[in-house]
């Protein structure tokens, strides 16, 4: 996406680059996307539209989940981690590690997503 940044008081101008797509965008469409497959999904907390980060749920129905989260490597790419010690944990703990990350980052995203075999679909 490109802009323009106006800079000190004669207003100069130099281009603004960024190619990141808006949290709002590429999850709404994920979420239709697996909506679509007849995975269940939810949105269950919307953050900032634009540069929220995300927190995924994914439940195997039986009490256990994963929790991941995003993190930018050194080259400024978004790589899904698993927020909790555990890959898998029970969803109560997945739960108050959403309700402190939430308390503390009110622009963060948090999607459910039920999957037997608790994988990641946001990498596919």
């Amino acid at each position: 996406m490109l802009g323009i940044r106006k800079l000190g008081p004669r207003r100069a101008l130099t281009p603004v680059t960024d190619e990141r797509i808006p949290t709002h965008i590429w999850l709404e469409a994920k979420v239709r996307e697996l909506s679509d497959k007849g995975i269940g999904v939810y949105v269950t907390r919307k953050g900032e539209r634009m540069s929220g980060l995300a927190l995924v749920k994914i439940s195997n129905l039986e009490g256990k989940c994963r929790l991941l989260t995003q993190q930018r490597n050194l080259d400024g790419v978004l790589e899904w981690i698993s927020a909790l010690k555990e890959d898998v944990a029970e969803e109560k703990e997945a739960d108050s590690y959403i309700s402190r990350a939430t308390a503390r980052d009110p622009d963060l995203w948090v999607v459910e997503v039920e999957d037997r075999e608790m994988t990641n679909p946001f990498t596919k």
